[in-house]
C-alpha cells in the first residue's frame, strides 16, 4: 500500500467520521431546541401501535442508521464508478425528499412536524455535502 493510498484512506474515514457525528449533532440540537421551546414531539404512527413520543435516543438511532446507510452507499458506489459523487449526491437528494412522506402519513401536530422536517433538512445538510465531494 503507497503512503498516498493510506493517506487517501485515513481522509476519507475523518470525512465520514466528521459527517456521521455532525448529523447527530444537528439533529440533537434540533431536538433541543424542540425541547427548549416546549414543542412536544407526540407522534401516532396510524399503524396500530400506540402513540409515542420522539425522544433524543430515538432520534440518534434513525439519524445514525441514515448516516451509516449514507455512507456505506457512498463508499461502495466509490469502488463501482468513477461518477460516484454524482450518482451518491442525486440518490441522497431522491432519499431526502422521500424523508418527508412519513410526515404527511402520521398523526402529530403542525409544530411536531415541522420539528420533524428541520431534524431531516440539518441531516442532510451535513451529509450531503461531505458525501457528495469527489475526492471522500
Amino acid at each position: 500500500m503507497t503512503a498516498t493510498s493510506v493517506s487517501s484512506r485515513t481522509t476519507r474515514l475523518r470525512a465520514g467520521v466528521l459527517a456521521v457525528g455532525g448529523s447527530l449533532v444537528a439533529a440533537a440540537l434540533v431536538w433541543a431546541v424542540a425541547q427548549l421551546i416546549d414543542v412536544e414531539l407526540h407522534i401516532d404512527p396510524r399503524n396500530g401501535q400506540p402513540p409515542g413520543v420522539l425522544g433524543l435516543p430515538i432520534v440518534t438511532v434513525f439519524t445514525l442508521v441514515a448516516a451509516l446507510l449514507g455512507w456505506a452507499t457512498r463508499s461502495v458506489l466509490g469502488r463501482l464508478t468513477r461518477h460516484a459523487a454524482a450518482v451518491w449526491t442525486a440518490l441522497a437528494v431522491v432519499v431526502f425528499l422521500a424523508s418527508f412522506l412519513p410526515l404527511f402519513a402520521v398523526g402529530a401536530s403542525g409544530a411536531t412536524k415541522v420539528v420533524l422536517g428541520l431534524m431531516h433538512v440539518a441531516v442532510a445538510a451535513v451529509l450531503i455535502p461531505i458525501f457528495s465531494r469527489r475526492t471522500f
